[in-house]
């Protein structure tokens, strides 16, 4: 089982945005926006959309994470992923300019960020609206990281030399406290985390740019659509994320793939189609 399973928007909530930093800071940058490669015929829409996302990966490359629109970028990312700033909701430019202690221009550039990332729409005489939840697309999303995070894992075990298993393992060293607070934030900072830090032990930098813009996607929707945590559940969740880390550290591939497949769990049957369904 994955922490974000059993995660809602309803824990951990804060009014403090400096808690969301440490979150900020365990996310690699920058994050790459090219997916899997479309084959066969293609409708010119998804043409299209691949053209625009792979002309935006250089541009995403440049950003440095002491940039202002770095921390703009990373403030709404995970206001959007918890629920803060809800699907569909309108966001103007001077408010979370006054929110965010930012100005116009870099919220501006890190919107448009997130539009590249489909976190954000924009939309002629309505502006910037949060991207609305869809269930296809979650389900999507979480197929793909299926794919490639086990993969991760794989070339994890195979590759990872002391100081990634040991960045790997310092993911989860406060995960007992998280449990124990039902800190909702926490648990999905440390989640991300996790995941990122084994796909970046892979050697594959694409593939650990892939697996964090995928579990964007799939955070949005178990933030919204699963229950609150049970402390047992959550703690057991942690106790596989540190046995999947011992298999890496001792290098046993077909047991982390194993374990990382277990991990993952499988996309819920009985969900509703949208969060407003």
């Amino acid at each position: 089982m994955d922490f974000l399973s059993y995660t809602t928007k309803g824990g951990g909530k804060s009014d403090s945005y400096g808690q969301i930093q440490p979150f900020t800071r365990l996310l690699p940058e920058p994050f790459h926006l090219t997916m899997l490669g479309l084959k066969g015929p293609q409708p010119v829409s998804a043409v299209r959309k691949k053209t625009t996302l792979q002309s935006a990966v250089q541009r995403l490359d440049e950003w440095s994470p002491t940039l202002l629109k770095s921390r703009l970028y990373g403030q709404l990312l995970v206001d959007i992923i918890i629920g803060r700033l809800a699907p569909g909701e309108r966001l103007d430019e001077q408010v979370l300019a006054r929110r965010y202690g930012g100005g116009l221009a870099g919220i501006r550039e890190a919107l448009a960020r997130l539009a590249l990332e489909g976190l954000v729409q924009r939309r002629a005489r309505v502006g910037t609206i949060v991207s609305p939840l869809d269930l296809a697309d979650a389900r999507e999303a979480f197929e793909a990281r299926a794919l490639i995070e086990v993969e991760c894992a794989r070339l994890a075990a195979l590759k990872a030399g002391p100081a990634q298993i040991a960045a790997i393992r310092a993911t989860l060293e406060d995960g007992e406290d998280a449990v124990r607070r039902n800190d909702a934030r926490a648990l999905a900072a440390m989640d991300e985390a996790f995941h990122v830090a084994v796909a970046t032990a892979s050697g594959n930098r694409t593939l650990a740019k892939m697996v964090t813009l995928l579990h964007h996607q799939t955070a949005r929707f178990w933030l919204y659509d699963m229950r609150a945590p049970q402390p047992e559940e959550s703690l057991q969740a942690l106790k596989e994320h540190l046995t999947l880390a011992d298999a890496i550290a001792a290098h046993d591939a077909p047991l982390a793939q194993r374990l990382m497949r277990e991990a993952l769990g499988m996309f819920p049957d009985d969900v509703k189609r949208t969060p407003d369904a």
